[in-house]
């Protein structure tokens, strides 16, 4: 088949890419999306050319331009849009955090409330596990001292602190940045 003007891609895009290059690039302000914008179009322009009669070239070729430039927009609109909630969000999250911290109180940290949670959860706690947490936090001890004071292995008492631990950390849930304050 030999190549006319009409259906030969050379022809087609030297005639038609500077036009169609600013044509989209009016609209998607960017230069390499419109090189790829204008690229694409020729290509479909020429496939459809191949494969149909086309009477009227340059209408076509704009409406693929505008339809894949209306994608790429529309494609930019929905990251812009996630930007932005992703933004709000950190935004909203800075100043829950900002608030919060200025609404601490250091006189209130060891609240009769706090305190109140901090007992009631050592109380539901085997009686083993409160002693050895008492001796370890309250008594400033170390696990080497508390294994010889309540006569247990070392590994005993750390596994006895740290179901304690869990234990406040879930009661103290709401108070998590004391939590961490208080049992660390």
């Amino acid at each position: 088949m030999a190549h006319t003007p009409d259906n030969n891609f050379s022809f087609i895009y030297t005639s038609y890419y500077k036009k169609s290059f600013f044509f989209a690039k009016s609209y998607v302000h960017d230069d390499l999306a419109a090189e790829e914008i204008a690229s694409e179009s020729l290509i479909k322009l020429w496939e459809r050319m191949k494969s149909e009669k086309i009477d009227y070239t340059i209408p076509l070729l704009l409406a693929i331009i505008k339809n894949k430039a209306l994608d790429y927009l529309k494609h930019e609109e929905v990251k812009r849009s996630a930007f932005e909630n992703i933004a709000d969000w950190q935004s909203q999250d800075l100043h829950l955090r900002i608030s919060s911290l200025e609404a601490c109180n250091p006189e209130e940290i060891f609240s009769s409330e706090v305190e109140e949670i901090i007992q009631d959860t050592l109380q539901k706690l085997p009686a083993k596990t409160t002693e050895i947490f008492v001796l370890s936090r309250y008594d400033s001890k170390s696990n080497k001292e508390i294994a010889q004071e309540v006569d247990l292995s070392e590994k005993s008492v750390e596994y006895h602190i740290s179901k304690a631990l869990k234990a406040l950390r879930i009661a103290l849930t709401d108070y998590l940045p004391l939590f961490y304050f208080i049992c660390s």
